[in-house]
């Protein structure tokens, strides 16, 4: 059902209404494979909700690969080894019961994915083919050249339009309708018309992506992956963990910023298949570096490791010109890098470079967090009806991820949340009238105003110093000094936030203002959980703390403070089952 409706008389905001048992916010991979299950089901009153056109979600960009012990290279690997890689390489704290969730699931999960048209790169015998990855035993990375997440996204929005899933494009969540309890719906506005829009919805699946972008080298666009998802959640009442725990992918392209042509792609993904096929990391001596970092698995260790090898060359002298280190791998054939690292080979060719004759400049760039919502066995949160699937999840990478899980995770937990949600579908909801008056339409009244307002401050300005503050003190190296600076920054940076110059609700700087607004709860978390954890592991590591300590095995929460911030608690890790 839709309908216009107007606010109360004193309040001159419309809003149009949208009623819908399930909303699914976010429509990459794991929004549309929960949505897919929910079909499936028999259940047909939901709508996906994307931020940019169907199928151009960031799952787009994920690259190298996706995991799952189908064997076809190794017949030894199985379910039981992934679980016990990934386990291992989230330094366990990870929840074993999530882990298992996954990794049980993922052989089915990949032949699911080439019934509905995934085109695989293929064995000489036809069989999905599979490569390694870094930190894995087995080569279990299954993939499409070097643009996995693509044809993964193509084959789920086919079989979504088979079964008719309804989706909405360029809408934007502002905020959750919740009363601490339970989850009513939630508000948000249409990115062309400018209108806002009130969705009564029974039950909501947070698929939001994550927030690697609240760091000004990332891997992600930049109007994606800026904590939407924790801060929503976090702001209707459910605990985030693990926040404290970013991955700095080792290899984005470092490029040279003051060059246009170069600019735009500075941090961008340069996958860990490249690595997979063989590339080496060199430093400007000319030095395989990571034989004195990692002698046995060099260049395919885990991804922390590798990030701090390289930041280290960096900073003791022995970088590029451009602050990296350089990614060969020439020494292969020609037609195999154009073969197997399609993407890569064309993007590089394009800015004149041929990677197939000579290095490439990468270095550290912010890709995932591995922290998010904290959320049951099911991806339900402790607020009822309200479900948080994929990057926007917390439990299943622990303090470092493995490439090829981030994948794996979303369509296993839209398989998991899809049938717990279709369970408890029970009609469209309804806001009752004291949310209504006391929250939705006050916020819808904030939106209003923040719509062309007339600040001190440039909304991109924020942003962007937000972003150097996160990498300058949250970055891959920490200590208790620098994380308490960006705090103090941190306060500063939301007094600027709350002058900003913003344009109409059409605007991008509107919708990059609302970005601010989101980031600056995901900062906050990261900063709060990095000084907290007073010890290294996995992606977090502390100079003044740098070993592991077996006593901080476990989970940092945080909690919205009534009062603004948030309150952090950690409790041990769940052991695994027997």
């Amino acid at each position: 059902m839709n309908e216009r409706r107007p606010t109360e008389p004193d309040e001159p905001v419309e809003y149009d209404r949208v009623d819908v048992s399930v909303l699914v916010v976010g429509a990459g991979a794991a929004g549309a494979r929960t949505a897919i299950e929910l079909a499936e089901r028999g259940v047909d009153d939901v709508l996906v909700l994307g931020k940019r056109g169907h199928g151009d979600a960031h799952t787009t960009w994920a690259r190298g690969g996706i995991n799952g012990a189908l064997g076809t290279r190794d017949p030894e690997d199985s379910p039981a080894i992934h679980a016990a890689d990934t386990l291992n390489e989230g330094h366990f704290v990870n929840d074993p019961a999530k882990v298992e969730t996954v990794t049980e699931q993922m052989p089915e999960r990949l032949r699911e994915l080439d019934e509905w048209g995934m085109e695989y790169s293929r064995t000489e015998d036809g069989e999905i083919d599979q490569r390694f990855f870094g930190a894995q035993s087995f080569r279990r990375t299954a993939f499409a050249g070097d643009h996995t997440g693509e044809s993964m996204l193509n084959a789920l929005v086919d079989r979504a339009q088979e079964l008719s899933v309804p989706y909405r494009e360029n809408v934007m969540i502002t905020k959750l309708v919740s009363d601490g309890d339970a989850v009513y719906g939630a508000v948000g506005f249409d990115m062309d018309t400018g209108e806002f829009v009130l969705f009564n919805a029974g039950t909501v699946v947070l698929a939001a992506g994550g927030h690697a972008a609240i760091y000004n080298r990332h891997t992600s666009r930049d109007d994606e992956n800026n904590g939407d998802g924790a801060a929503l959640a976090s702001d209707a009442g459910a605990s985030l963990m693990d926040m404290e725990f970013m991955q700095f992918h080792p290899t984005g392209m470092a490029v040279d910023e003051s060059d246009p042509e170069w600019e735009p792609w500075s941090g961008r993904l340069v996958t860990e298949a490249v690595r997979g096929e063989g590339g080496r990391l060199f430093n400007a001596e000319g030095e395989r570096f990571m034989e004195r970092y990692s002698p046995d698995q060099m260049e395919l260790d885990a991804r922390d490791v590798v990030a701090r090898a390289i930041a280290r060359e960096v900073a003791e002298g022995r970088g590029t010109e451009n602050g990296g280190v350089y990614l060969d791998i020439s020494h292969r054939d020609a037609d195999f890098i154009r073969e197997r690292l399609p993407r890569m080979y064309e993007r590089f060719h394009d800015l004149g470079v041929d990677m197939a004759a000579e290095p490439v400049e990468v270095a550290p760039t912010s890709h995932y967090g591995m922290g998010g919502v904290a959320v049951d066995d099911d991806g339900e949160t402790d607020i009822d009806g309200l479900f948080a699937i994929g990057e926007t999840m917390a439990g299943v990478h622990g303090a470092n991820r493995l490439g090829g899980n981030s994948l794996a995770e979303t369509v296993a937990y839209g398989v998991v949340a899809g049938e717990r949600v279709a369970d408890r579908v029970d009609g469209p909801g309804e806001v009752p009238d004291d949310l209504r008056e006391g929250l939705v339409e006050p916020h819808l009244s904030d939106l209003s105003a923040l719509a062309s307002r007339d600040g001190e401050h440039d909304v991109d300005a924020v942003l962007a110093d937000l972003r150097e503050m996160m990498w300058n003190h949250a970055g891959i190296l920490r200590d208790e000094p620098s994380l308490r600076e960006g705090l103090d920054r941190l306060e500063a940076l939301r007094e600027r936030a709350a002058d900003m110059r913003v344009g109409p609700v059409t605007s991008e700087s509107f919708e990059l203002a609302v970005d601010v607004g989101f980031t600056l709860v995901a900062a906050e978390a990261v900063l709060r959980g990095a000084l907290e954890r007073e010890e290294s592991r996995g992606a977090h590591y502390r100079t003044d703390h740098p070993d592991v300590d077996p006593d901080w095995r476990r989970n940092v929460y945080f909690d919205a403070a009534d009062v603004g911030g948030m309150t952090l608690r950690t409790e041990p890790v769940d052991e695994p089952s027997e």
